[in-house]
């Protein structure tokens, strides 16, 4: 049975189960609704709820899962202090107006003896996969579950993640799942910096040096639009100079392969660079 809401969230129902979700979807169904995903982890902020927003948009209902999925985390990386707000995220979801959350267990997302997983392919060892190893491999395996336990007619996701969204289209793709993946423009501070979950560890130091992050990635992106092959490395140079005490990668790529541009091609220019013990991911579209 649905978890009741609790006071303040009347409009949201909580289903922990995958039969609880599958009983929502399937009422919905019955009703002749469509149905929107917004796959998360939690720790929600304004650009969790722009995808949100653009779920309501494209169907008449929606489903949030809240995650923190252990198997696209490696071993010495911030599963245990991953932020964690489950309260402030449902009532969040509820002002947005998003109709179910889904939030599962560990045990339920991976029964004992599940050992399954999907490996999505070179796209996913370049880039991130080449400094995170594996953490596709989990990203790709729990999309694929949500994918299939919700059945949603749209999955919504941050472009942010621009590399995970590549993935998951390839996923979808190749297995035939039958959904239509969506794309999110970043959601930005005033200053530029990407709204992620994990600014929260950014000390104040660290925060006001962020920024700089998207103003390199701008500027490499007009250097190189403008014919300038070392524009990413200048630009690594400039984040060194910044502050950031290092940079796993910034280089520019095609916009849905990943392989080097091409003439006429969409172009992406993506990053990973560290302030602290903070890792910041961004990226930019280079223009047409």
């Amino acid at each position: 049975m649905t978890s009741p809401p609790e006071s303040g969230m009347r409009d949201l129902a909580v289903a922990p189960t995958v039969a609880e979700l599958r009983r929502n979807v399937a009422a919905w169904r019955d009703g002749g609704a469509t149905v929107a995903l917004v796959p998360t982890m939690g720790a929600l902020h304004a650009g969790h709820l722009a995808l949100v927003s653009r779920a309501k948009a494209l169907a008449q209902r929606v489903v949030a899962s809240i995650f923190v999925n252990p198997t696209q985390f490696g071993a010495n990386e911030d599963l245990s202090r991953y932020p964690r707000d489950i309260d402030g995220d449902r009532r969040k979801l509820a002002a947005a107006g998003c109709d179910l959350a889904f939030v599962p267990s560990v045990a339920e997302m991976y029964p004992e003896g599940a050992v399954a997983r999907v490996d999505p392919g070179p796209l996913a060892t370049v880039l991130e996969g080449q400094f995170r190893p594996g953490h596709f491999a989990g990203v790709a395996t729990i999309v694929a579950k949500l994918l299939l336990q919700a059945a949603p007619d749209v999955a919504v996701f941050g472009e942010k993640d621009f590399q995970q969204l590549l993935v998951i289209r390839r996923v979808v793709r190749d297995l035939d799942i039958p959904v239509r993946i969506d794309g999110v423009p970043t959601v930005r501070e005033n200053d530029g910096l990407a709204l992620s979950s994990r600014n929260a560890y950014l000390s104040p130091d660290e925060r006001a040096r962020a920024p700089l992050l998207h103003r390199t990635l701008r500027d490499v992106a007009r250097g190189f639009a403008d014919g300038d092959p070392a524009a990413p490395e200048r630009g690594i140079e400039a984040l060194l100079a910044g502050g950031f005490a290092k940079v796993d990668y910034l280089d520019v790529r095609d916009a849905e392969t990943l392989d080097p541009p091409h003439p006429g091609r969409p172009t992406r220019v993506l990053a990973a660079a560290w302030l602290g013990r903070t890792r910041l991911i961004d990226n930019v579209a280079l223009a047409p």
